[in-house]
C-alpha cells in the first residue's frame, strides 16, 4: 500500500491570507473613517451652485470631487478662462512693454493670478482626499479577496487530505434486490 504524504502548507497559507485580508479590511475601514471625519472637521459645504450635492457638507469622495470641480470653475470665472500660467504670461508680457509692477493693469492681473493659485492649492487639498478615498476601498477589496482565497486554500486543504478524503469501502459486486 503506498503512503501519502500532506503538506499543510495550503492549509497555513490560507490561515496566513485570511489573516491578512482582515488587516486589510480594518485598515481600509480605518483610513476611510479617518479622512471622512478629518474632511467633516473643516466643516467645507459644497457649493450650492455645484453639478451634484449642492449644499451638503464634504465628507466622502464624491462630494469632495463635485467642491474641487466647483471650485476650478468660480477660478476660471474670476479670471476670464484664464489659468494660473496664461496670467503669468500676461504679467510678464505687460512689464515687458515698460509696466510698473504696481500698475493697475499688472496688479489686477497678481490678483487674479493668486486666485486661481488659491483655488488650485484647494482643488489638490481635496483631490488628495479623493484619491485617499480610492486607496482605501482599494485596500478593503484586497482584504475581502485575500480572505476568499484564504478560505478557498483552506477548504483545500481540508478536502484533499487523506483523512478527508478516505472512504469506507461499501460492499463488493452489485446492488441486490431484497
Amino acid at each position: 500500500m503506498a503512503t501519502t504524504t500532506t503538506s499543510r502548507a495550503p492549509a497555513v497559507i490560507g490561515l496566513v491570507s485570511i489573516v491578512a485580508g482582515a488587516i486589510f479590511l480594518v485598515a481600509g475601514a480605518v483610513t476611510w473613517g479617518l479622512v471622512s471625519s478629518n474632511l467633516r472637521a473643516e466643516e467645507i459645504t459644497v457649493s450650492e451652485d455645484a453639478a451634484m450635492f449642492g449644499g451638503q457638507t464634504v465628507q466622502d469622495p464624491f462630494t469632495a470631487f463635485a467642491q474641487a470641480d466647483i471650485i476650478n470653475h468660480h477660478a476660471l470665472a474670476a479670471t476670464d478662462g484664464k489659468t494660473y500660467a496664461e496670467l503669468g504670461s500676461e504679467i510678464s508680457t505687460l512689464k515687458a512693454d515698460g509696466a510698473a509692477d504696481d500698475s493697475e493693469e499688472v496688479l489686477a492681473l497678481q490678483g487674479q493670478r493668486t486666485t486661481v493659485m488659491n483655488a488650485s492649492f484647494l482643488r489638490a487639498s481635496l483631490f488628495t482626499s479623493v484619491v485617499a478615498f480610492g486607496v482605501a476601498a482599494l485596500v478593503m477589496g484586497l482584504g475581502v479577496m485575500f480572505a476568499l482565497v484564504g478560505l478557498g486554500l483552506r477548504k483545500v486543504a481540508v478536502t484533499s487530505s487523506p483523512e478527508a478524503s478516505a472512504a469506507p469501502a461499501g460492499p463488493a459486486g452489485p446492488p441486490t434486490r431484497d
